[in-house]
């Protein structure tokens, strides 16, 4: 079994474990969400290279097992997700077209 990915000059098998606490702890990752996140999830992960390998949503956080190439950063990549499934969530669910300064989810 070769899970080595490769790029032009390197051979690699970089993976992270990542856990999302939300604020507060609130309960809010179950019902309508939970079917939803990880399509988003995973379509967001590809826009960056990246694949996710397992992933598991409790109420109040998220796991999430990831393989990420080394020509980005780990901090990169997970913040790209947070920012932009918030920003996603908030437009289909809550209706919101604009910046969400000082608005909570």
């Amino acid at each position: 079994m070769n899970n080595e990915y490769s790029l032009s000059h390197t051979k690699w098998e970089c993976k992270y474990h990542s856990t999302w606490i939300q604020k507060y702890r609130k309960k809010q990752l179950y019902g309508d969400l939970r079917t939803y996140l990880g399509e988003v999830f995973r379509d967001l992960a590809q826009r960056r290279e990246c694949e996710i390998l397992e992933g598991q949503l409790m109420p109040d956080h998220a796991h999430m097992v990831i393989s990420i190439p080394p020509k980005y950063a780990v901090s990169q990549v997970v913040g790209f997700i947070k920012g932009k499934s918030a920003i996603h969530i908030a437009r289909q669910y809550a209706g919101r077209k604009k910046n969400f300064t000082g608005q909570h989810f």
